[in-house]
């Protein structure tokens, strides 16, 4: 499958609610993810249909309706124009989510980390909640702390 690297990425450090940003009629993640026991939320500018069992939002992340990210412990996005990688990592932060990029090409976010997981590059931001001093935590054991809250 494409993108196996950072569909193993995910699976290993995040549960629960995870949120598709810019997805289009690309939903082959999405489901992948579905079917390891994530609780998947697409969203698109556009109405597109969706495949069965995939949730669908119609939300534009310049001015995004919030209730749709709350509680999600990753907000990513393949391919994502450039210059919605700034509203994509905002909104990420605003919502207490770590924020993963895969850029089409050589782009860079700015706030990022590069990530090559199994041969797969994408680019990571971790939530301010996950970091403790110097020390960041996992994003599982982040995850865990807001559940129990």
């Amino acid at each position: 499958m494409v993108f196996e690297g950072l569909l193993d990425f995910i699976t290993l450090n995040y549960r629960g609610k995870i949120v598709e940003v810019g997805s289009g009629s690309f939903f082959e993640i999405a489901l992948e993810l579905k079917k390891r026991g994530f609780n998947v939320t697409c969203v698109d500018i556009r109405d597109i249909k969706p495949p069965k069992g995939v949730k669908f939002f119609i939300d534009d992340i310049i001015n995004p309706n919030f209730e749709i990210y709350e509680n999600s412990s990753l907000i990513y996005s393949i391919r994502p124009p450039y210059e919605l990688f700034k509203a994509i990592h905002s909104l990420s932060r605003r919502v207490g989510a770590d924020c993963i990029i895969k850029p089409l090409h050589n782009e860079i976010p700015e706030g990022f980390s590069l990530v090559n997981y199994k041969g797969d590059f994408f680019y990571l931001s971790r939530s301010l909640d996950c970091q403790v001093g110097n020390k960041l935590k996992t994003s599982t054991e982040c995850y865990e702390e807001k559940r129990l809250l």
